[in-house]
């Protein structure tokens, strides 16, 4: 028994981007799949509902609560698309080197926090 290899756990395992990365894709993904879908369907629900339904929606989703839940879920979009982006990459096979692993470990939340802000200046600028 003495011999036998450890088990690789967290006390182990150097943390670096890639691992946050990786955590965060779930949580997004995870994130989009809850919260998102509650808002799209409350959406869709309150259109179905008629005007006053509707109304209701739109002024939740246009106080300032609904503002953070809106930005929220499209930061949360956007980081989970660059997050599967790079999974895409790795998964043809390549940028595993470990300083390109690294530097788009880095990247992709940028990005998408970058994106984001993109988005919604379009969005409110208009």
């Amino acid at each position: 028994m003495a011999n036998r290899p450890l088990s690789p756990h967290l006390q182990i395992w150097k943390w670096g981007p890639h691992m946050a990365v990786s955590i965060l894709h779930r949580i997004t993904g995870d994130g989009l799949a809850l919260v998102g879908l509650g808002v799209l369907l409350w959406w869709l629900g309150s259109m179905a509902a008629g005007e006053a339904a509707y109304a209701t929606f739109a002024g939740i989703m246009g106080s300032p609560v609904g503002m953070i839940v809106l930005v929220g879920l499209s930061w949360a979009f956007f980081t989970h698309m660059m997050s599967g982006l790079r999974h895409f990459v790795l998964d043809i096979g390549a940028g595993y080197e470990l300083d390109t692993n690294k530097t788009w470990s880095i990247l992709s939340p940028v990005i998408a926090i970058i994106l984001t802000a993109l988005f919604w200046a379009v969005i409110l600028l208009k």
